[in-house]
């Protein structure tokens, strides 16, 4: 948990928007303890339901289902987003710079770091939800249906499951939001109002 956590905050961070800095106080230094923090706790509730089943020796197959089976994609799902979250709040409280058509920076805009953040958060959420969601429903089948006879054939199956759904949702997931987001006009804040016409602004979502 800990060390998947660590590197999908740690992509996050390298692959943010980035295009304000915090003059009074390190952004970089804020969003680095802003990902230590997200991770242990992204680990930490990644883990409490094995934890608390061996602690208390739930071996039933209900509990064996819901602990096993069920829970683990959307508890990945819902970390992933929350650390895009943590790591990027700065974008937010900061705001983001925002561009008309020819590339032209018009102002910084809290609104449009919001949605980008959102948007990041939201996709990474469905990635990840998804990658560990769908493999989980094909194993239960294939194991009913006793086709991997050995536990290294069934632990090598589901790997390749993980990896195919994986390389399926990562286009996917990128592709539900473009890279170069918009947000219209009336949504921003005055000042950047005043400074334009246009109807439609862009900014940089970030991955």
């Amino acid at each position: 948990q800990f060390a998947f956590h660590a590197y999908t905050t740690g992509f996050t961070l390298l692959n943010g928007n980035g295009t304000t800095k915090d003059k009074e106080n390190s952004t970089e230094q804020k969003q680095i303890l802003f990902g230590l923090g997200a991770v242990s706790y992204a680990a930490l509730l990644g883990a409490f339901p094995f934890i608390f089943m061996d602690r208390y020796t739930l071996k039933s197959p209900i509990t064996h289902l819901i602990v096993k089976r069920l829970l683990p994609a959307p508890l990945f799902g819902l970390m992933s987003a929350f650390t895009v979250v943590a790591v990027r709040s700065p974008e937010f409280e900061n705001g983001i710079e925002v561009m008309d058509r020819n590339g032209k920076v018009l102002g910084v805009s809290q609104k449009a770091g919001e949605k980008a953040v959102k948007e990041t958060a939201l996709s990474r959420g469905i990635l990840f939800g998804t990658t560990f969601f769908l493999p989980a429903v094909l194993m239960y089948f294939v194991e009913r249906r006793k086709t991997a006879r050995t536990p290294r054939a069934l632990a090598s199956m589901k790997l390749l499951l993980i990896t195919a759904v994986l390389a399926g949702m990562l286009p996917a997931s990128l592709g539900i939001f473009p890279q170069c987001g918009e947000i219209k006009r009336e949504d921003l804040e005055a000042d950047i109002l005043s400074s334009t016409e246009e109807t439609v602004l862009f900014y940089n979502r970030g991955i």
